[in-house]
């Protein structure tokens, strides 16, 4: 079982009606007018059908998958003064004094570049459950880092130091 916030789950919904409704009858219609241009095995544009088919297919059915597998997660029955899924942390690297903000979301949901780490990922596995102040160990590839975890922020409430 994944959680997923409201949004992700609603933009997944999304993503598989728009494959379901719009893309994948345009796919068949393409695969349909290249079947029809003869000679399927020296056929190019019937091979491109078929691949764009079979990639599109194998997108509904992961989406389904994620979906039939997930929950939305209720911010209210979450804990408020520990690292739990969808809160943002703000925590220093001991070792090199640095600090970093990182919001922990399920694997579906990760994204560095927008700041969200998986609550799977060395990291997001290390920081949960922590409170502020409290130091956590992630094993990552170059070593061990200790991490002093200095504020807990929901987007939902006020920061927790």
């Amino acid at each position: 079982m994944e959680y997923l916030s409201k949004q992700r789950y609603d933009e997944i919904s999304a993503e598989l009606k728009h494959l379901i409704n719009e893309v994948y009858p345009k796919v068949k219609e393409d695969l349909a007018e290249a079947s029809a241009q003869g000679d399927r095995s020296d056929n190019a544009g019937y091979r491109e059908a078929r691949r764009i088919q079979g990639k599109t297919i194998s997108r509904i059915r992961f989406l389904q998958k994620i979906l039939e597998h997930s929950r939305v997660i209720d911010p209210d029955v979450l804990p408020k003064d520990r690292v739990c899924l969808l809160s943002r942390v703000e925590f220093t690297n001991l070792s090199t004094g640095t600090r970093m903000a990182f919001e922990i979301v399920s694997p579906h949901e990760m994204d560095l570049d927008a700041g969200k780490i998986s609550l799977k990922s060395p990291i997001g596995a290390a920081l949960m459950g922590k409170k502020v102040g409290e130091t956590a160990e992630a094993r990552v590839p170059s070593g061990i880092l200790r991490l002093r975890i200095e504020s807990i922020t929901f987007g939902w409430e006020h920061t927790m130091e």
